[in-house]
C-alpha cells in the first residue's frame, strides 16, 4: 500500500469474534475503523468504543453484506463519516449446522454463498472502485477471510462452507493480479479452529474443542492471533505481498 493512502479501514462482520479483534488491532496500528454489523448494534458500538479508546475514529455501519444495495449504502456512509477508504477486511461470513451434502437444501447453499461469496465480491468491488488508481484513488489493501476448511473440505460437517471459502481463495488470487498495477494489494488469511462464538452459534463448540488432538500445536487459536496476521497484511511490512493466503491454523 502506498504510504499516502488513506488510513480508513472497513471491517465487515466486526461486532464480535475475529472481526472485532481485527478492528481493535487495526486501531492500535493507526487505522480509523468502520465497524460493520448486521444485527447486534450494541456489540458493534462496544467495538467502536474500543477503537476510540485507542485514539482513532470509528463509526458503526449496519448492513447485510448479501444485500447489494445495503453494501453500497454502507460504503457511501463510510465515505461521509470517515473519509476516503484505504483498506477492507472482508470478514463477514456464516456457517450452518453439521450436515452431509445429500442432506442440504438448495436454500441453505444459496444463503451460504450469498453471504460468504457474493457479499465478499460486492464489498471488494466497492473497495476497488474507491481505492484503485484507475478510478482516481490512492491505493489501498484488501484482506479476505478464508478458512482452513477450503483446504480440508469439511466432509460430514459443512462442505458448502468449505466450498464458499475455496471461492474466497480464488477471489484473493485473481483480484490481486487484476489490481496489482493500480496500487491495491489483496491477500487472505486462512484461520484454523478458532475459539469464537461462531462455533457456539452453529452448535459445534464441543466438536471444535474435541478437535484439539488433530492440531499440531495442541490448542485452539484465538481471534486476536488471526487479527495480528490481518494487521500484518494491512501494513507496510507486507508491502511486497499480494495474492497470498496465510494459514493460521496451528499447523493443521
Amino acid at each position: 500500500m502506498a504510504s499516502e493512502a488513506p488510513r480508513v479501514l472497513l471491517v465487515t462482520g466486526a461486532s464480535r469474534g475475529i472481526g472485532a479483534a481485527c478492528a481493535v488491532r487495526a486501531a492500535e496500528a493507526g487505522w480509523d475503523v468502520g465497524v460493520n454489523f448486521q444485527r447486534d448494534e450494541q456489540a458493534a458500538e462496544r467495538v467502536a468504543a474500543q477503537v476510540r479508546e485507542r485514539g482513532r475514529r470509528a463509526c458503526t455501519l449496519r448492513a447485510d453484506v448479501a444485500n447489494e444495495g445495503a453494501v453500497e449504502a454502507m460504503f457511501n456512509a463510510l465515505d461521509a463519516e470517515l473519509g476516503p477508504l484505504g483498506g477492507l477486511v472482508n470478514n463477514a461470513g456464516i456457517v450452518d449446522g453439521a450436515a452431509r451434502v445429500d442432506e442440504m437444501p438448495a436454500a441453505r447453499i444459496a444463503r451460504m454463498f450469498g453471504v460468504n461469496v457474493v457479499g465478499a465480491f460486492v464489498c471488494a468491488r466497492e473497495a476497488v472502485r474507491r481505492m484503485s488508481m484507475r478510478h482516481g484513488g490512492r491505493g489501498g489493501v484488501i484482506v479476505n477471510m478464508s478458512s482452513a476448511a477450503a483446504r480440508l473440505g469439511s466432509p460430514g460437517i459443512y462442505v458448502d462452507y468449505a466450498a464458499s471459502k475455496a471461492a474466497i481463495d480464488s477471489l484473493t488470487l485473481g483480484l490481486a493480479r487484476e489490481v496489482a498495477g493500480e496500487g491495491i494489494r489483496v491477500n487472505g488469511v486462512r484461520p484454523g479452529i478458532i475459539d469464537t462464538e461462531i462455533h457456539a452459534t452453529s452448535g459445534m463448540l464441543a466438536r471444535a474443542r474435541s478437535a484439539v488432538d488433530q492440531i499440531p500445536l495442541q490448542r485452539l487459536g484465538t481471534a486476536d492471533e488471526i487479527a495480528q496476521a490481518v494487521v500484518f497484511l494491512l501494513s507496510e511490512a507486507a508491502g511486497y505481498v499480494t495474492g497470498a493466503t496465510l494459514d493460521v491454523t496451528g499447523g493443521r
